[in-house]
């Protein structure tokens, strides 16, 4: 089957290796001309690394990336609020979790679509999707170039994704009432004392920071604040630093390690969940399809599964109606309830009010650590065969506190 698939991201390639590993022939279109390298870095926790490796790349991404160990979270004075056993976690999942900076996983991904021989056709800005009197949908792009695929996939992110106002209508991102700053530290020696995630907790405002290798951490400021502005990149640095001036280190020693240029600013949307992923011919993934919050841990996992179901539902029927109606069947339920929680768990981590802060603080330091690991692996294996007895070798909650950046 000819497949296109608007999106050069992880949803768009991870979708694009999945099934041409079934024998179809995919072919991705990226709006930008060159790899899409947005936000700092991901975690990749073990539901992700069973479908990477099912697509053949966690050697080359635990090659690229780090193994934390343990999440930390802190409040702002550096009181400890308990944390996570991600050691645990791998060895009950039964699969391994990577921090990895996402131009490198983006890298990773562009190798394994050449090896494959799938296209990725840069400089192809989706401008609009029609359908033909047979009832196919044809994607028009900017440079006047137009396809007529068998499947057209829409894997083009969360905002102004084209594929999701053909399949969706009005579906407008929501601002959630924070905002990020992102960036990527590179110290001469170590940032931090150990491969571990790092999360503070204040009120109104939170700082993570997630290691690669000690002196190469990615790290998320976060802010609750109206949607208004943004701050020019010349003083974005100097606001972060007021803004957490006074926290527990390593925050400053990682503001300081992180270029000023590079640090980026983002109003956090995510989208309501949707009652179709389809269209005619037209599919949504990824974010296009469940844009989920920074705070549900899971926006990058959930992409690459659905790669994994995709695949198999595209294999395990004889039409593809059938198929697509089976693979939003499937993925719905699941990624609406971590979109819903990673919202919950928002509201609460950027409450002002100190009351309301003292109380979450508490229920997070009296959580009972196996219990929070039990419901993570429940939670995030769900639809997966994920047996927790995987060959690959294991290094010896609260969801909301386990992040992508």
């Amino acid at each position: 089957m000819e497949i296109g698939i608007l999106g050069g991201g992880i949803a768009g390639l991870s979708v694009a290796l999945a099934l041409r590993k079934q024998g179809h022939t995919p072919r991705v279109y990226e709006r930008r001309a060159g790899p899409a390298t947005m936000g700092a870095g991901v975690t990749l926790w073990p539901n992700a690394g069973f479908v990477l490796e099912e697509l053949g790349l966690l050697q080359d991404i635990a090659a690229a990336g780090g193994r934390p160990l343990v999440v930390r979270r802190q409040d702002a004075a550096g009181n400890s609020l308990g944390g996570i056993d991600i050691a645990l976690l791998d060895q009950t999942m039964g699969y391994p979790t990577h921090t990895i900076l996402r131009r490198d996983l983006q890298a990773v991904l562009l190798n394994h679509a050449a090896q494959a021989g799938i296209p990725v056709e840069f400089g192809h800005r989706a401008v609009g999707i029609d359908l033909e009197a047979n009832g196919k949908a044809v994607a028009r792009f900017e440079n006047g170039v137009s396809i007529c695929p068998d499947l057209l996939i829409g894997a083009d992110g969360r905002m102004g994704s084209v594929a999701r106002e053909f399949v969706a209508g009005d579906n407008t991102p929501v601002y959630q009432g924070f905002v990020n700053w992102i960036g990527v530290a590179q110290g001469e020696s170590a940032l931090l004392g150990d491969v571990a995630i790092q999360d503070y907790w204040g009120a109104g405002n939170r700082f993570g920071c997630v290691a690669v290798r000690p002196e190469l951490v990615y790290w998320a400021a976060a802010q609750a604040r109206p949607l208004s502005g943004a701050t020019p990149a010349a003083e974005m640095r100097k606001e972060i630093e007021d803004l957490f001036a006074g926290w527990p280190e390593p925050i400053a020693r990682v503001i300081q390690a992180t270029p000023a240029h590079a640090i980026r600013m983002i109003a956090v949307h995510d989208l309501e969940a949707l009652h179709t992923w389809s269209r005619a011919n037209v599919l949504l993934v990824g974010d296009a399809a469940h844009a989920p919050l920074p705070t549900s841990g899971q926006g990058a996992c959930q992409a690459l599964e659905d790669a994994w179901h995709l695949a198999r539902c595209l294999e395990g029927t004889s039409g593809l109606d059938e198929a697509l109606l089976r693979f939003a069947k499937i993925r719905g339920p699941k990624t609406a309830k971590l979109a819903e929680q990673g919202r919950v768990f928002a509201r609460g981590l950027f409450a002002t009010d100190p009351e309301t802060c003292r109380i979450r603080n508490e229920r997070a330091k009296a959580s009972d650590p196996l219990r929070d690991v039990q419901a993570l692996a429940a939670g995030w294996s769900q639809g997966l065969p994920m047996t927790g007895s995987h060959s690959t070798p294991m290094n010896g909650a609260d969801f909301g506190s386990l992040y992508r950046l």
